[in-house]
């Protein structure tokens, strides 16, 4: 099968991704993390502050408020024991028990690992691996490595003005178990989760951030120390105490340069680590999409946005002008929940939507390198959403225009059925849902103008704004579960997107809802 009909069957035929005789062996299933061995480790504060109100200035951190940067971003939060009946396939009295993180991560196996090159006073300067498990700094490689990331990123950022550089890696295997094929879509979206908590969390602490979609992967996988049959680096984070750095100077000709040639630069290191699956199935298609979404040169990094146009069209709803949302980010990641079968109908009003769609947008704008220095991008993900019971807004699907806070009437009516019955499971009563909202982008993937990469750059934008949304939901009182079990092609239908070039890559009802029976213990000290 080719790259391209792989990926447009992961987009709209994703049961055939998976092979009909994939079984997953529950008991052969890997760590949710990664576990070095026999290398220095540098424990980190437990003692975590446990609200988070205000953005602090910006300032270079101490270890220890890394260390709760970290535990806020990707640690594990809290232990939960939910005991579940015959709707979960089991005897009433079965239990589950589970340590959970903030951030979400598709059925709750987190492929995505977080890696640091720091600059700190109290650490030796160097690449480090942030061990989830025990909410330390593993080193992997000691040295002052600003010439050799500025080499990898295309020398476009000032990274020794940076005291830290974040990248998001995938472990393949991780969800690879289970989903088999299609845990290639999943990987795309765990890592915007990621990138999309980290960036929330940052902007708390007073770290100032740009995102690097582009880079020369085998010379980041080279000084993380990765093997690419197991894991690649997705992207890459530089943080800084000082906003106004050049964070995306244009790439000229002499500033060109190859994986190969800075590769060999730096000695390869290797580190054993342990991820308890004794046997380990072959991924063929992973691999071959991963190296064909590999940047191997910086001739080939694109900036591809474009500033908002003035918009033309008629028929719009504009939404009420309000105050953003003013939360305690700590207590909202508390209090973040994907509900199943727990939503219960409730009216929305209007200003609550209008808070909701504006906190989402707001909260999205973020720097990166596709974009690079224009003021008012364009992003290349939109929200749609069917709406049912919304006081002032008849029910019907909608597009959100985000320049002009305004809902766009693409199909008037209750639509629950029609997306009901696009369900691929029965684990959400969507009759019980008053938002239902997709995220749509390009449906060529960006690929005439960055190629594979294309792809999982716009599950991973995807992925940023579905946190963006989920954290606005319960930030309003309400949850939200993002599905990849719906059918796209219905969705598209829906909402028209053909005429716009969009097609439908995430569904996430939110609503009011009922806890679940579940007992939570914080793993805050």
């Amino acid at each position: 099968m080719s790259l391209k009909a792989f990926l447009h069957q992961l987009q709209y035929d994703p049961d055939k991704a998976k092979p009909q005789n994939w079984e997953t062996d529950w008991e052969d299933a890997p760590l949710p993390y990664k576990l070095y061995r026999h290398l220095p480790v540098f424990p980190l504060s437990a003692d975590i502050p446990l609200t988070l109100k205000v953005e602090r200035d910006y300032a270079k951190p101490t270890l220890r408020e890394l260390g709760h940067f970290l535990w806020y971003t990707f640690g594990l939060t809290q232990l939960s024991q939910a005991v579940y009946g015959p709707e979960a396939g089991g005897d009433w009295g079965g239990s589950m028990q589970l340590c959970r993180r903030y951030v979400p991560s598709g059925g709750g196996l987190y492929p995505s690992e977080l890696y640091l090159y720091l600059k700190l006073e109290d650490l030796p300067q160097g690449i480090y691996h942030y061990d989830v498990a025990h909410h330390r700094l593993i080193l992997l490689r000691e040295g002052d490595f600003d010439c050799y990331l500025g080499k990898a990123l295309g020398n476009r950022c000032d990274i020794p003005a940076c005291f830290g550089v974040a990248f998001v890696s995938t472990m393949f295997w991780k969800n690879y178990y289970k989903y088999n094929n299609f845990s290639y879509r999943l990987q795309g979206l765990d890592a915007g989760l990621l990138i999309g908590q980290l960036l929330e969390v940052a902007k708390r602490f007073g770290f100032a951030t740009g995102v690097y979609f582009q880079f020369l992967d085998r010379a980041v996988n080279h000084l993380l120390g990765l093997s690419e049959q197991e894991e690649s680096a997705y992207a890459a984070v530089p943080l800084s105490a000082e906003p106004d750095i050049e964070w995306f100077h244009e790439n000229k000709d002499e500033d060109l340069m190859s994986a190969a040639d800075l590769c060999g630069e730096l000695a390869a290191v290797e580190h054993e680590h342990y991820r308890r699956s004794k046997k380990v199935a072959d991924y063929p298609m992973l691999l071959k999409l991963n190296a064909a979404s590999m940047t191997d040169s910086s001739q080939f990094f694109r900036q591809i946005g474009r500033e908002i146009d003035a918009s033309v069209e008629s028929s719009a709803y504009m939404l009420p002008r309000v105050n953003r949302l003013s939360y305690d980010l700590a207590a909202v990641f508390r209090e973040r929940y994907s509900p199943e079968n727990e939503y219960v109908l409730q009216p929305v009003s209007k200003s609550t939507l209008a808070a909701l769609l504006q906190e989402v947008l707001a909260s999205f704008k973020y720097r990166n390198d596709l974009d690079g220095k224009l003021q008012r991008p364009q992003t290349r993900v939109s929200l749609y959403g069917c709406f049912y019971g919304v006081d002032g807004i008849g029910n019907g699907a909608y597009r959100y225009d985000g320049s002009e806070h305004a809902l766009r009437l693409v199909r008037s009516g209750d639509h629950r059925s029609w997306l009901q019955q696009g369900m691929s499971l029965d684990n959400v009563n969507l009759y019980q849902v008053p938002l239902c909202f997709h995220v749509a982008g390009d449906m060529e993937h960006y690929q005439a103008k960055l190629g594979y990469r294309g792809y999982r750059i716009q599950q991973m934008e995807a992925g940023m704004l579905v946190q963006r949304l989920l954290l606005a939901a319960a930030a309003s009182k309400m949850g939200g579960r993002p599905l990849l079990g719906f059918d796209a092609n219905a969705s598209d239908d829906l909402y028209g997107m053909a005429p716009f070039g969009h097609s439908s890559l995430i569904q996430i009802p939110v609503g009011h809802c009922r806890g679940r029976s579940r007992l939570e213990g914080s793993l805050a000290h």
